[in-house]
């Protein structure tokens, strides 16, 4: 497909706001037909996100879930363990860091399904989604100022909560679109094994 008809080309970009990881920017842009706009928008390292699977003698397989206060949408939200990259870090390295501080679970084998980019409107963020399976437990090491709790559900809960509109975080509604498809075999993964 040709998408020349419908780029925009930056002509110039301001820094309009630093914080501890959020940079915001104002560019103004010229429009495939000539004239041009202002956009303004956020950048950000990156982040990954795990869909761990555990598997239960009594339920089958279940999923690691996570019950978090979001202070901008002043909510406890239902998410999948998740986090933003760090410096120079890939995306595994991030989702084994982030699923071991967050869960204390660690993984011996890990399938990168893709990824998504949840606010394309208003940020470069992008998300890493990552599989994890063979969970050994351990004890979580969060963050300072960071509280969450951490529970098990089956994928038949997830999928309804998002039906019912108890699950809306976007990466968490992705998550699951793939843990469906890849549980009835539709997405295959290539699962490697690997220290976390």
């Amino acid at each position: 497909m040709q998408d020349s008809h419908l780029i925009e080309t930056r002509l110039s970009s301001e820094e309009i706001f630093q914080g501890h990881f959020l940079h915001a920017f104002r560019d103004r842009v010229s429009l495939p037909d000539g004239s041009s706009a202002v956009r303004e928008y956020v950048r950000h390292p990156g982040a990954a996100m795990v869909i761990a699977l555990l598997e239960d003698a009594h339920r089958g397989t279940l999923v690691v879930m996570e019950r978090q206060y979001r202070h901008p949408v002043a909510q406890v939200m239902i998410e999948f363990p998740a986090g933003k990259l760090d410096k120079n870090e890939d995306g595994l390295c991030c989702a084994q860091r982030e699923l071991r501080e967050e869960t204390g679970y660690q993984a011996k084998e890990w399938a990168h399904a893709g990824v998504l980019h949840p606010v394309i409107s208003y940020s470069t963020e992008y998300i890493e989604v990552w599989f994890a399976r063979g969970l050994t437990a351990g004890p979580p090491t969060l963050d300072q100022g960071e509280f969450l709790e951490v529970f098990t559900a089956t994928p038949s809960e997830v999928l309804d909560w998002c039906f019912e509109g108890k699950i809306t975080d976007s990466k968490t509604l992705t998550a699951a679109l793939w843990l469906q498809n890849v549980l009835s075999g539709k997405w295959p993964l290539e699962w490697r094994i690997m220290n976390s």
